[in-house]
């Protein structure tokens, strides 16, 4: 006879690919005729821009854009010239169990971008890109409970009280606002913007019913040529706010909100110059985990009847630490030569690596370095380095970590003996979890009664337990029931006393 069962249904996200793609791209451009002939490329300032994504069977589609802005001295001009260029570029990220159902979030960043002048009028673009690439799939599964009207066959259960931790909500929200931001640097005439940098950031997010609020601040950072030559660079703060419906997830839930740039242009006030209309296309990516209680039928047999029980591994996550690392770092960035001032500075990151020391983890992330400054002659010259910055996190060897990284704030660089002195801070966002199999009831069945099969079955029987064996085991081994066990043996408790010969009571 199979048994009917009481279940629960798990609706969730399994996640079957996160990763991070690094790759190169090339683009070879012909100067505008409008530009001077290159004398010396300076920099190559660059913005990567997510404009789609895709879950496909097995693979996780991204495609993007990398604007860059290459600055560079002309033959018979003063100053720098500006050139912008633009390059399309898609990855493929494998994620097996992945299928069009699935989802797909993706964060890209510039690590880095070289420009060399192959003649006066000729340019070839080089871009080292990373990619972020998140793809899960949405799961339903099914769990028991517990046996319907277990008492109708002297039917024993146990039964495991505990909580899973799941990723239960993806939604995405793309949304555009504008700002208007002042270049106040010298007088007279406006300067002119040479290159632009956006990088946007969640700071805070809360779950209100099924509404998701955030909040973000995109940091611009502008470099701005005078007038007289003069570069100057400059930041500027741009907040906004938004409102995201999702589903699935209770107002305990807890948010991961990343927002991606996904256009970026600026338009001077007709009647002031010196005033810029910003206006950006965002996209907001957004991950809502959530604890769940969950009671799961383990085991069970019943004291009248054979049972035949058929049982699969469970999975059950669990929340080890969510917590944010801020990591400093200093160093000495060597030219070879005098740095009679700075410019600015910048940076972006790569991967991050994980590695162990016994119960730590060690979070490595490459920091891609850049360093405007004027050397003796007052020549703009740049000096590129990757940076590796540690972070050290306290993580049982079980649990594994989920860990992304951002750029937190600018970059502070200053004139030193042999070169400059920077400092700039990373922050290390972590979500640890660790997962554990238990065996789980998927169908049971009773077959014959239990006094067919066992012949002349004793009333009682004195035994030892053996190493490793529980109360429950003993009980189901001889079909009878815990409570028969601790009564017959005056146990206060199911903790087996060492050594000690038990009597099992037989039930007919």
């Amino acid at each position: 006879m199979e048994l009917e069962f009481e279940r629960d249904t798990i609706l969730c996200y399994e996640t079957v690919a996160d990763l991070t793609v690094c790759q190169e791209e090339t683009l070879e451009s012909i100067v505008p005729d409008a530009c001077p002939d290159i004398l010396r490329i300076v920099d190559a300032c660059g913005q990567a821009m997510l404009t789609g994504k895709q879950a496909k069977e097995g693979s996780a589609n991204v495609t993007g854009t990398v604007r860059v802005s290459i600055l560079y001295q002309p033959e018979s001009e003063s100053g720098l010239r500006r050139m912008e260029m633009n390059l399309p570029f898609t990855c493929q990220a494998d994620a097996p169990g992945l299928t069009e159902q699935g989802n797909v979030q993706a964060y890209t960043r510039l690590r880095c971008a070289e420009a060399r002048a192959l003649n006066p009028r000729k340019v070839l673009l080089r871009v080292d890109l990373a990619v972020d690439v998140t793809a899960c799939q949405p799961v339903e599964r099914s769990i028991c409970r517990g046996v319907l009207a277990n008492e109708e066959h002297g039917l024993c259960q146990r039964q495991l009280q505990g909580e899973t931790y799941e990723l239960v909500s993806m939604e995405e929200k793309p949304f555009t606002f504008s700002d208007q931001v002042r270049l106040q640097s010298g007088q007279g005439e406006a300067p002119q913007l040479l290159a632009v940098q956006a990088q946007s950031l969640c700071t805070e997010s809360k779950l209100i019913g099924s509404k998701l609020i955030f909040k973000g601040v995109v940091e611009l950072s502008m470099l701005q040529q005078e007038s007289s030559g003069a570069l100057v660079s400059s930041r500027e703060s741009m907040p906004f706010s938004q409102v995201l419906e999702v589903t699935q997830a209770g107002e305990d839930g807890d948010c991961l909100v990343q927002v991606e740039l996904t256009d970026l242009h600026w338009d001077p006030d007709p009647g002031d110059s010196r005033n810029l209309e910003f206006t950006l296309e965002l996209l907001a990516q957004t991950q809502v985990r959530c604890r769940r209680p969950v009671t799961l039928l383990q085991d069970l047999y019943s004291t009248a009847f054979l049972t035949q029980v058929d049982s699969q591994p469970q999975v059950l996550c669990q929340l080890g630490e969510s917590c944010t690392r801020a990591q400093t770092v200093r160093e000495l960035l060597e030219t070879g030569e005098m740095v009679r001032g700075v410019v600015g500075g910048r940076f972006s990151l790569g991967q991050v690596s994980q590695s162990r020391e016994g119960s730590q983890l060690i979070l490595t992330a490459e920091a891609w370095l850049t360093v405007l400054y004027q050397d003796e002659e007052q020549a703009v010259r740049t000096v590129n380095r990757t940076l590796p910055v540690v972070c050290r996190l306290d993580c049982p060897e079980q649990y594994s970590c989920k860990c992304a990284c951002s750029a937190a704030g600018e970059v502070f660089a200053v004139p030193a003996a042999g070169g400059m002195e920077v400092r700039f801070s990373v922050e290390f966002h972590c979500l640890t979890t660790v997962s554990r199999s238990v065996p789980s009831v998927i169908a049971a069945r009773l077959t014959e009664p239990r006094g067919n099969n066992e012949g002349g079955r004793p009333s009682v029987v004195l035994r030892l337990a053996a190493p490793g064996e529980g109360l429950w085991e003993i009980a189901k081994t001889y079909g009878t029931t815990i409570e028969q066990i601790l009564q017959a043996n005056e146990l206060p408790s199911e903790q087996l006393p060492e050594g000690r010969m038990l009597l099992i009571p037989s039930i007919k």
